[in-house]
């Protein structure tokens, strides 16, 4: 009984969400309604699998509804248990069984930090594919718990109200979060939009009908069986629990043109009525055209004939579709043309008249408005086929309807068939059949009037565009590959040429709008992206990577294709391979330097460091940097490339550092922290230039720089200071004699203590000499020994002028006693003897000589200061 209520509560449930979601839909609530794809009417949509809080949102905020965001809610939403808002502690909801959970629990739940919502279901890319029943039973188990709350109520328009908008917008960020692409602006076409208001899904569309004619051409063409009834609801569950690094088609039961035809349907996002009914129309168009072919039709215009109001459910999907129709026509055949209409003007504006009468009938009572539709189609068949098939530029396959003649229209619907090469569910693969698809695309050429470089140009810019998307270099490398398939001039053959030349369009710039060429208008946008990021290397390529090198590709490559366009002197790009790696060095390395300026202005306040010298520093960093990690890739294409960089930063560096030598007089502590810093950057510097570059190069860099000269202005200032020093030196020679006592230092040390003084002084100064650590010449240093072999020689003079004569000091000769005549014969008379002592007692009163003590520790200072 209880499962019997169950079962009829879900019903109900059920029901009265229905009649909820119709309610809001039909009614004003919803600003407008966005159809998922390949839905035309809400009959197309499985109201069951569409999320009522994100319907309820959008009518709230006035937003417009996309249903198929309300689709992807919804099954987020079933693969975690009911929760119930309602305030009741005693009411909670489990997956599981309920019988067998035991008894909810009866204290307060803790309190939940407010953190940053996390992305749902984030191991879907790495989990095994989820099981569709299994979701089921999960998504009906936790609706029929969820009704047996004792408060359950019918929700109306009038709780719209009660929903918190921060509530809503945390559900938001958190559907959100899980798309992580790039903004790929940057590499925008930049082409004018369309005066009829076309939008992707219609070229979209568009493009796969194009394509049905273009295999219905080769005899592909079939009308499937409409045995094949929507199973949407398990489709969608089995690509929702698809894991990401499986591939996006699987192999398709049915083989040949046919499966293929069914993998661009899917990829596409084309339903199946859309799909049955378009090849029904094609078939039915090549009736009574015997030896024509399908893609020298004009396919709007068949369809237009041959599809009636009866296949559409409804008659606002009809009347949308006509419309497309419509606008492809008129922007085929009158917006887009590449040459002028001569004297077919006035069928262009009877052209214009016929297309509006025609959007006119529809408003019309059935039988008038059919009447007049008829006859409308019948004059536009009439006037539109001549000019589609007017001359146009220079054709290449003979018989080609030119239903557009400008290649706006038609890279636009190109650029929809490439698109379809990409995994939905992982952006940045392509799906296994990519190689067949791109030749059943070959198939569309004649319609489009697509080239070979026309593709390979359209197909590059795609993958290069899905490449900034994505960030996935898998993507880069085929798009390299594609650039490099372009043909340069000389490889085309003329009638390619001068249909190139006739391929024209304005785009919008930043200086207003401008004439380009094809190639132009698709490799612009590729060239300026990579000269952005290679223009600061430094900040995209922080750590180097097989992404620069892949970026100089493609700017290499794309800059020699441009520059044999025309008009290109106004976008004045390089002419060589190593103009352009040097314009890059040097806008890089300007921005690098920009950056450590601003960093080191910062930690100049904290650390005890001049600014000048923290910089010579974080430059040497960056050349240490470039020289190891950048310059192996750019030298590729400059082998002198580190000799460009290590010129411009010495020139960057020298800019700061010139106003600080010039105001460098003494040798301040800002002047010795400075000094050695830059120096040695300049040698660093030198040592890049002269170590890669061939002797000529490398001298023709060196005499290019401006040397900072460090060592010069580092001696001149030594030099004053070596003076100052030895002038400080004398005066402390001559105090230190004046105060000398002669006294001995110790029992042991039986010198002045002067000379102590002395020699303690000039340690001072050779320490501080040598302690300086700036460049300077030999020259200094014999200034300095000079002075100080000065100041001994001072000192040992005043000492030595200190002592006594020597006449004083010395004692006299002793007198001689000669031999004499008389002193043979008067050998006995007593010899005369003069008194010595006479002559030292008669000197000692005029010499004023010291002590002997103090004699001897003068001469042992006068020793000491000699040695």
């Amino acid at each position: 009984m209880d499962e019997e209520n169950e079962v009829e509560l879900l019903q109900r449930y059920r029901r009265d969400r229905r009649v909820l979601l119709d309610f809001i839909l039909a009614g004003s609530l919803i600003k407008k309604v966005i159809m998922p794809p390949g839905a035309v009417t809400l009959d197309d949509v499985d109201l069951d699998q569409v999320s009522v809080d994100y319907v309820l949102n959008c009518a709230k905020k006035g937003h417009m509804l996309e249903l198929s965001e309300a689709i992807r809610d919804y099954h987020d939403s079933t693969l975690f248990p009911n929760m119930n808002n309602a305030g009741s502690a005693d009411e909670f909801f489990l997956v599981t069984n309920p019988e067998s959970s035991g008894s909810p629990p009866r204290r307060a739940p803790p309190h939940v930090p407010v953190v940053v919502p996390s992305p749902i279901l984030p191991s879907l890319s790495i989990s095994e594919p989820l099981d569709t029943e299994e979701v089921d039973e999960v998504s009906s188990l936790s609706k029929s718990q969820s009704l047996n709350s004792s408060q359950v109520q019918e929700l109306t328009v009038d709780d719209i109200d009660d929903f918190d908008d921060d509530d809503l917008e945390e559900v938001d960020s958190r559907r959100y979060s899980r798309r992580v692409l790039n903004d790929a602006s940057d590499v925008a076409l930049g082409l004018s939009s369309f005066a009829t208001g076309i939008t992707d899904d219609d070229l979209r569309e568009t493009a796969y009908e194009i394509l049905l004619a273009a295999a219905g051409a080769s005899g592909g063409l079939i009308v499937p069986s409409k045995e094949k009834k929507k199973e949407k609801k398990s489709r969608l569950m089995r690509k929702l629990g698809r894991s990401k690094s499986e591939h996006v088609m699987q192999s398709q039961n049915s083989p040949g043109l046919v499966g293929l035809l069914e993998t661009m349907r899917v990829q596409m996002e084309i339903s199946e009525d859309m799909d049955i009914r378009t090849r029904r129309g094609l078939l039915n168009a090549m009736v009574g055209k015997v030896g024509k072919r399908m893609d020298t039709l004009l396919i709007p215009l068949e369809l237009l004939c041959c599809i009636s109001r009866t296949e559409f459910s409804d008659k606002k999907s009809y009347i949308r579709w006509q419309k497309r129709q419509l606008n492809m026509l008129e922007e085929g055949l009158v917006n887009q043309p590449a040459v002028g209409f001569g004297e077919s003007g006035r069928k262009m504006s009877d052209l214009r008249a016929l297309l509006a009468k025609i959007e006119e009938s529809e408003s019309l009572p059935s039988s008038t408005g059919e009447l007049q539709r008829t006859e409308c189609l019948r004059s536009l068949r009439d006037i539109a086929n001549p000019l589609a098939e007017r001359p146009a530029r220079g054709d290449l396959t003979g018989e080609i309807c030119h239903w557009a003649d400008g290649y706006h229209l038609n890279v636009r619907l190109y650029e929809k068939l490439l698109l379809s090469v990409f995994d939905v569910l992982d952006e940045g693969k392509l799906t296994e059949e990519v190689e067949e698809m791109l030749e059943l695309f070959k198939s569309a050429w004649r319609i489009l009037g697509i080239t070979e470089t026309i593709h390979y140009t359209c197909y590059a810019w795609v993958l290069f565009r899905q490449f900034v998307i994505t960030g996935e270099q898998g993507i880069l490398q085929h798009a390299i590959e594609q650039l490099k398939k372009i043909p340069l001039k000389e490889q085309r053959g003329p009638q390619e040429r001068l249909h190139l030349k006739s391929l024209t369009c304005r785009v919008e710039s930043e200086k207003g709008f401008e004439e380009l060429t094809f190639l132009q208008s698709f490799l612009l946008p590729i060239q300026k992206w990579a000269d952005k990021q290679l223009a600061d290397y430094h900040l995209h390529f922080a750590e180097g990577s097989k992404l620069m090198e892949n970026a100089v590709v493609v700017a290499m490559v794309v800059r020699r294709l441009l520059l044999e366009e025309p008009e290109l002197a106004i976008y004045s790009l390089p002419v060589t391979d190593a103009e352009q790696i040097e314009s890059y060095v040097s806008s890089s390395i300007k921005n690098a330097f920009s950056r450590i300026l601003g960093d080191v202005e910062t930690m100049s306040d904290v650390a005890n460091e001049h600014p000048l010298a923290m910089l010579a520093e974080q430059t040497k960093k960056l050349l240490r940097k470039d020289t190891t990690m950048y310059m192996p890739i750019l030298s590729q294409r400059h082998r002198n490339a580190s000799a460009v960089l290590a010129s411009l930063v010495h020139r960057l560096y020298g800019v700061r550092l010139k106003p600080f030598l010039d105001s460098a007089e003494h040798l301040t502590e800002d002047v010795v922290s400075v000094f050695p810093a830059a120096d040695s950057l300049e040698q660093s510097v030198l040592t890049i230039i002269t170590s890669p570059c061939e002797d000529g190069a490398a001298e023709s860099y060196c005499k290019k720089l401006n040397l900072y000269k460090i060592e010069t202005i580092s001696g001149t200032l030594v030099l004053r200071w070596v003076n100052s020093q030895l002038g400080r030196l004398q005066a402390w020679v001559e105090r230190a004699i004046q105060q000398e006592r002669w006294a001995p230092v110790s029992t042991q040390q039986r010198h002045g203590s002067s000379i102590v003084e002395v020699y303690r002084i000039v340690e001072e100064t050779v320490d501080q000499f040598f302690a300086l650590n700036v460049p300077m010449r030999p020259g200094e240093l014999s200034s300095l020994v000079r002075g100080i072999d000065n100041a001994f020689q001072v000192y040992a003079k005043h000492v030595a002028d200190s002592l006594a004569n020597k006449e004083d000091i010395i004692p006299p000769v002793p007198i001689l006693t000669r031999y004499r005549k008389e002193s043979g014969i008067k050998a006995f008379v007593k010899k005369e003897l003069t008194d010595s002592r006479l002559p030292e007692v008669r000197k000692s009163s005029d010499i004023q000589v010291l002590a002997t003590p103090t004699l001897c520790v003068q001469l042992n200072t006068l020793y000491v200061s000699s040695k």
